[in-house]
């Protein structure tokens, strides 16, 4: 969606179980809705030009310091009842105010192309846009309104609310590509979704604000403001979701029993909550307190922000927060595990962002993200060995273990992972950090070389791969196959009497560990947007073409072995000839997958870095 982000007009887009889940299925933010690059005076249609001044700050609502409007907000005529909060706001927090900061220049100054590579970026456009019209078609016959589409029986399922997740979180594509009919087919459908009731008992606050909030936002944005129904939406969202804030310190409860509460139960945050869940919220809620003049949005994410930046440097490894914090006490300290993956991702992926859609206008952001770059680039990033000898850096993780500190690598790549490459690409250019575009380079060649090295041309879900000992890093055939021979959790008798080197040599010929890899936990592919938006994003900064036909050998491959008769489905096995296909399509195949695709082979006007924050 075009908001900040995950995701103005930016496209900004729990305990052991949840952390078991989120771990395996974690869906990254659809990055925000599509939200201006800065900001828009509010409730004005179009986009803002760079600068903008922002709107001032409104005094809080008078009966804001004790009532919040029952979940499911106030629908035009609807009298919903007001409930009275347990731990009301009494002072909020304000957006920022002044003149916007002039941001350095981000998108690299396209030439007139010639005839024979406009044809060609055309053609690979034209594939894409074919591509989403099938999915889209699928979805509209077998699953409208709807959140997912089976696409390969043709059925349907309820996994985030029962509001038409794909249908909400699509919109902005099919602005984008030019889809007006179904666009306003979509806007519709929309008006009559009931955001009152769910037939969840828990809702993921997270999963809802980035693809329903962030959504209407985005696709409220991008159009212009020419669907006032779309900001209506959000804010019935928006009033929904402000509800789990109401907690002793106002943090939010993520995983969210929202009937209870709605009956009047108190609630407190939980003690293991998800980074990811509770730091993703920022952009968002900050859009719509814009869009409305309503402060209560920004001052619920404000105040998760101010909490984690005064944990910033009191975690095991200052700088970074652990993948759970202890969000019923406000506490990041307890030893734990730290990654850019599954968890933890949009959490740091939202502060450059976050910058931008506030104009710049507060330190904050920029401090905290600059803050966490270092230990990042030294803990995280690292360089991995592979046969062409490639400088590429993959994005993994570390686990602090005991009082002493130890540091524990665990040289896994994560698809969700990929975000880091674009994130630091953007860092590089607001920020002026121009040394750091060689990292955003070698991470983004990371990830694409990921996809290059397996029998699909698709890169899997979860990986590792060996450290380079040293700045030569030259290919090593049997340290390779010693890591392949320690990495696996195979227990056969025919490993007696081998070293690590010969089992290694074992299981890469049988289990199909292609050279490079030293293990494939997970070798699914789940349709996920997260490589190929880097790649746009390093695209439009550089203008190299390298990215372009990365991007199209990456299509084409996902075409290949993705397509079902009804739309396009996750697979199983990245490493095999002939994957299985899993029957689920999430709704950021279409919603972010697809769009970074097309715009990566769009004219570069089309979503320029310099207008959205995505």
């Amino acid at each position: 969606m075009f908001l900040p982000r995950r995701k103005s007009t930016v496209l900004a887009l729990a305990c052991c179980i949840a952390f078991s889940l989120w771990f395996f299925d974690y869906g990254q933010p659809t990055i925000g809705p599509l939200l201006p690059y800065t900001q828009q005076q509010p409730n004005s249609p179009g986009v803002a030009s760079n600068p903008a001044t922002p709107a001032p700050a409104q005094p809080p609502h008078k009966d804001h310091d004790d009532k919040v409007l029952s979940p499911g907000g106030t629908k035009p005529g609807s009298g919903a009842e007001k409930v009275s909060e347990h731990y009301p706001v009494k002072s909020f927090i304000p957006l920022p105010t002044g003149t916007p900061i002039e941001f350095p220049k981000i998108q690299y100054s396209f030439g007139t192309e010639s005839q024979e590579a406009k044809a060609e970026r055309e053609e690979r456009l034209t594939a894409v846009k074919e591509s989403f019209i099938h999915s889209w078609a699928g979805y509209k016959k077998y699953a409208w309104k709807e959140d997912e589409l089976a696409p390969v029986q043709g059925a349907h399922s309820t996994t985030f609310g029962g509001w038409g997740a794909t249908l909400v979180d699509s919109l902005d594509s099919l602005w984008m590509m030019g889809l007006k009919e179904d666009f306003e087919e979509a806007v519709k459908a929309i008006e009559k979704i009931d955001l009152s009731t769910t037939k969840l008992e828990v809702l993921n606050v997270f999963e809802t604000t980035i693809r329903y909030l962030g959504g209407f936002l985005g696709a409220y944005d991008i159009s212009g403001g020419k669907y006032p129904v779309l900001l209506d939406k959000a804010k019935e969202v928006g009033n929904l979701l402000y509800g789990s804030f109401d907690t002793p310190n106002r943090l939010p409860v993520t995983r969210w029993g929202w009937e209870a509460a709605k009956q009047g139960a108190k609630q407190e945050a939980f003690e293991s909550t998800l980074i990811a869940e509770i730091g993703s919220l920022t952009l968002e809620f900050t859009r719509l307190a814009q869009l409305t003049n309503d402060v209560k949005y920004f001052d619920a994410v404000q105040r998760i922000t101010d909490v984690l930046d005064e944990q910033q440097n009191k975690t095991a490894l200052p700088g970074l927060w652990p993948v759970i914090m202890d969000a019923k006490r406000g506490k990041c300290t307890d030893l734990g595990f730290f990654n850019l993956g599954g968890m933890s991702d949009s959490m740091y992926e939202y502060l450059p962002k976050q910058h931008m859609l506030l104009g710049g206008l507060t330190p904050q952001y920029k401090k905290m993200y600059e803050a966490t770059l270092s230990p990042i680039m030294k803990h995280i990033f690292f360089r991995a060995m592979n046969p062409e000898k490639e400088k590429i850096l993959i994005s993994s993780g570390v686990r602090v273990n005991g009082n002493a500190g130890v540091i524990v690598p665990d040289y896994e790549g994560q698809h969700l992972a990929c975000f880091a490459g674009g994130m630091v690409g953007i860092g590089a250019k607001i920020f002026d950090r121009p040394d750091d575009l060689k990292t955003a380079r070698q991470l983004v060649d990371g990830c694409i070389w990921a996809y290059n090295h397996t029998q699909t041309g698709i890169m899997p879900e979860r990986f590792h791969m060996v450290p380079c000992k040293d700045e030569e890093c030259p290919w090593d055939e049997g340290r390779w196959l010693k890591f392949v021979g320690i990495r696996t959790d195979k227990i056969e008798s025919i490993f007696e009497g081998m070293t690590d080197e010969e089992k290694g040599k074992w299981v890469a010929e049988n289990e199909n560990i292609p050279r490079g890899f030293s293990s494939i936990p997970d070798r699914r592919y789940l349709l996920r947007p997260e490589a190929i938006e880097s790649i746009f994003i390093l695209y439009r900064i550089t203008g190299e073409k390298i990215y372009q036909d990365a991007a199209w050998r990456m299509f084409t491959a996902i075409e290949k072995y993705t397509r079902t008769e009804i739309a396009s489905a996750a697979i199983n096995d990245v490493t095999s000839a002939s994957p299985e296909k899993d029957d689920r399509m999430e709704s950021f195949w279409l919603a972010e997958t697809l769009k970074y695709f097309y715009a990566i082979f769009a004219d570069p006007e089309v979503l320029s870095l310099d207008d959205y924050v995505l």
